[in-house]
């Protein structure tokens, strides 16, 4: 994980701060700085086979931003990554829509064939993976949503995000890497489901991305003002 993570932090220097992968690396490197502490600490029973996950999830981000091809998942962060309108919550979440929707699926998987196990013996280390990111998600948030607590009920952004849900990208990702094990022995169907799923998962990315104005419209801030 040392290597993954000399990665981040060199995307991280590199990038310029408002840039949308910059916004995105900076939260996945808080993630895989909390996993490494976690696992070295002795928070998973096998330490060696978390790591192996953590590691090849990890790699996938990292092709895919240092690629001139990215899977269709991360097209959208990777295009609208400068755009004015696009704010820093909408990015974080984009990226974690595609890492976890599609790449963590292919992770499972990657791993399982390294370590020649079945997906279920490593349920358990995919649920505490994804304890993490909930809690980081939270955080992203409370962190990253603008505004006012009155303005946040009527902002069209806080409609946007609140349609997406973590947890239900990790039921599916957990269901699609389960598809795609079931499915090795058949290489063409294998690949027509990961393109599947790269596309649908790039689509939620896109409209997450939907640009958002920097204030609502001009009815819904007099109708914030008079509840004060």
């Amino acid at each position: 994980m040392e290597a993954v993570l000399a990665r981040m932090r060199a995307l991280d220097e590199r990038l310029p701060p408002q840039d949308g992968v910059a916004v995105f690396n900076r939260v996945y490197l808080t993630v895989t700085e909390t996993l490494y502490r976690r696992i070295e600490g002795g928070a998973f029973p096998a330490p060696a086979r978390a790591q192996t996950l953590s590691v090849r999830f990890a790699e996938r981000y990292l092709a895919a931003v240092e690629s001139d091809r990215a899977p269709a998942c991360w097209r959208p962060l990777l295009q609208y990554r400068r755009h004015p309108g696009v704010r820093p919550l909408q990015h974080a979440l984009a990226g974690i829509n595609a890492h976890i929707g599609h790449d963590l699926a292919v992770a499972v998987v990657s791993t399982c064939r390294v370590l020649e196990c079945e997906p279920a013996a490593l349920e358990a280390d995919f649920d505490r993976v994804g304890d993490t990111l909930v809690a980081l998600e939270e955080h992203i948030r409370e962190e990253l949503m603008p505004g006012p607590d009155l303005l946040e009920v009527a902002d069209p952004l806080t409609h946007l995000v609140g349609s997406w849900s973590l947890d239900r990208a990790r039921a599916g990702a957990w269901a699609a890497a389960r598809l795609l094990w079931a499915l090795r022995r058949s290489p063409g169907l294998a690949e027509e489901f990961r393109d599947s799923l790269d596309a649908g998962v790039g689509l939620v990315g896109r409209c997450l991305l939907t640009p958002a104005p920097l204030q609502p419209p001009a009815p819904l801030r007099s109708l914030a003002a008079a509840c004060r």
